[in-house]
């Protein structure tokens, strides 16, 4: 009988270990799997805050940058185009097409090239009066010639800063205090010179015999501006001095 009770009882403890033992065991995996889920959820969680603050970063800047650049490319092109053209017509004429309009010896545009020439003379400064000269690109278009842009440069321009060397000589020693008079331009003498005269492969009004008045110490003096021609409505200095 003690060995059956014996028996009986190991089999208890054996039976009471293995249930606490199976006992803790659901107990580690349903903590194990907590901690899982724990981790899990943290890492959505971390990830889903940190997309969000990836994508605001990079792509605001970047939206910020492409809009403002948008404008900046946008706007500038836009207005630079328009400025680049109205800038072209006002800089450089020449750019712009012939017309058969007559000049006149008045207007801004007119009355701003002889200031500028006057000057150039006065000053011993020849690159004030460039603009009063036809525009090289005009003579491009104009001329019929092998090298028009060789013969502008190195004749027309040559001779014009030459010229205007010259008359500030003959303005002598106070030629800073020297005045300007005014410009006699004999407009009803122009002429159209038509493409085939004067090595033309265009047209342009052409008058000769203007000049200049002056007054230096006392003295009223005169200069020639010997040939005129036009661009666009408008008076251009092509030789002033001789013709060479």
């Amino acid at each position: 009988m003690s060995d059956v009770r014996d028996e009986r009882i190991q089999r208890g403890t054996t039976l009471g270990v293995m249930l606490v033992a199976a006992l803790l065991g659901i107990l580690f995996v349903s903590a194990g799997t907590a901690s899982v889920s724990r981790s899990a959820s943290t890492v959505d969680r971390a990830t889903t805050l940190v997309d969000p603050e990836v994508t605001t970063t990079s792509v605001a800047p970047t939206t910020a940058t492409a809009a403002s650049a948008a404008p900046s490319t946008t706007g500038p092109t836009t207005t630079s185009g328009g400025t680049t053209t109205t800038t072209a017509a006002a800089s450089d004429p020449g750019a712009l097409p012939q017309t058969d309009e007559r000049p006149s010896a008045s207007g801004p545009t007119f009355a701003a090239g002889v200031e500028g020439l006057w000057e150039a003379i006065r000053q011993d400064k020849p690159e004030l009066a460039m603009p009063f000269f036809f525009p090289e690109s005009a003579y491009l278009q104009v001329k019929a010639i092998s090298d028009p842009a060789g013969d502008y440069q190195n004749r027309l321009i040559a001779n014009y800063e030459q010229d205007i060397h010259t008359l500030h000589a003959q303005l002598g020693a106070n030629a800073a205090n020297a005045k300007y008079v005014g410009i006699t331009v004999p407009d009803d003498q122009a002429v159209f010179v038509q493409p085939g005269e004067e090595s033309n492969k265009g047209t342009y009004w052409r008058v000769y015999g203007t000049t200049m008045q002056y007054q230096v110490d006392g003295q009223s003096g005169s200069f020639p501006v010997t040939s005129l021609i036009s661009w666009r409505g408008e008076w251009y200095v092509v030789h002033l001095g001789a013709i060479r």
